[in-house]
């Protein structure tokens, strides 16, 4: 007798790129990959330093968090946002890739009678898969308005990202948030790349109240600690409760001595205004460089990416041009939907000088790029 197939992970994203690295790498300079969001910049040396001299290392770490850590989350929240969110709102994150595609298996655990996870229809793999690996129905949405309302009712949560990866749009986070309580659906809003909104401040959805909704962000992004993995969720208050507690029982925790140089970087900001810096001219940078292949690409309302339209729609064509001509390596916008089928991502990370061995193979001349903002450009 043979028994129903069980699950089989689909090939990872980024694992498709081999062909474009080889004809990258093909090219005098070698490869610049571009094609996913890894910082290149060093962290502040004030949290490299705590990160070391923490003597957290002996005992098992908060799970939560400890009180330093979430003191400096929420402090970072008010001092730059205007958000104000009581520590004991707030729990620790290894990184927020693995509580983005975990929450929904909580979730359901929860409320075993919803099963569906929506998530914007151009998106980040990650909510998609959370919900498959929780064995929910994973549901893509246009819009807010374009929501059957069938689906809301089997909705364990709604996913926001703000600003978005891949396109850099901003979403109107009050609505999300009214919509999720009008319909008693938790409104998880990932915001990692709030610290690069170039369109007005930087918004997050715990501004409008915390009641149903939570706000997750990550230190990857912001203070260049992706190899930490460090983050945090924060909002309603029984939400975080129960999950934290979950992840208790689970033995979900941010390292101590990560915890300890996490709390410094959340209460800096110079750091981050520096880094600010850095990636809006190398999104200039790239911008221009895309002239020069007759792609005219607008610059994003936020985050570090490059949302290219792809002459004739072609993606793949594109991201072979790219490399072949370029030496770049960037990503078909199909890894983030079919509705992103037609773009490509391009990140802005690596440093300038890469850039400028762009600029040399399309014939570009230092003179015709952006002005950089100081010598770590």
């Amino acid at each position: 007798m043979t028994s129903p197939a069980g699950f089989t992970p689909p090939p990872y994203p980024y694992d498709r790129l081999d062909e474009l690295h080889a004809m990258a790498a093909a090219l005098p300079g070698g490869a610049v990959d571009l094609s996913i969001g890894t910082p290149c910049d060093p962290p502040d040396p004030a949290v490299v330093a705590a990160l070391g001299e923490s003597g957290a290392e002996r005992g098992y770490p908060a799970s939560v968090g400890t009180a330093g850590y979430r003191e400096a989350a929420a402090g970072w929240l008010a001092r730059r946002f205007g958000a104000t969110v009581d520590p004991s709102q707030l729990a620790a994150c290894v990184g927020t890739k693995e509580f983005v595609a975990g929450v929904p298996h909580w979730l359901r655990l929860r409320t075993p009678a919803r099963d569906t996870v929506l998530y914007p229809e151009i998106s980040y793999p990650s909510y998609a898969m959370g919900a498959t690996l929780a064995g929910c129905r994973a549901v893509p949405y246009a819009s807010l308005a374009a929501i059957e309302e069938a689906d809301a009712a089997r909705a364990l949560c709604l996913w926001v990202n703000s600003p978005a990866n891949p396109s850099g749009d901003l979403v109107d986070l009050d609505a999300a948030a009214a919509w999720g309580r009008d319909r008693g659906v938790p409104v998880l809003s990932d915001e990692c790349y709030i610290e690069f909104t170039w369109d007005g401040p930087g918004r997050t959805i715990v501004s409008s109240g915390t009641e149903g909704v939570l706000a997750v962000h990550s230190l990857s992004k912001r203070s260049n600690l992706a190899g930490a993995r460090a983050g945090f969720y924060a909002g309603d208050a029984d939400l975080v409760r129960y999950l934290s507690e979950v992840r208790k029982h689970a033995g979900f925790m941010v390292p101590g001595p990560v915890q300890a140089a996490a709390a410094v970087a959340f209460g800096d900001d110079a750091h981050v205004d520096a880094q600010r810096e850095r990636y809006s001219h190398r999104l200039s940078v790239l911008a221009r460089l895309l002239q020069a292949l007759d792609v005219d690409c607008p610059l994003p309302a936020g985050a570090f990416y490059v949302w290219a339209p792809a002459p004739g729609g072609d993606a793949w064509g594109l991201a072979k041009r790219l490399a072949a001509e370029a030496g770049v390596v960037a990503s078909p916008g199909e890894f983030y939907g079919p509705a992103g089928s037609g773009h490509v991502r391009i990140a802005a990370v690596q440093p300038t000088e890469r850039l400028h061995v762009v600029a040399e193979r399309l014939g570009v001349t230092a003179g015709d790029l952006p002005h950089a903002p100081g010598p770590s450009g």
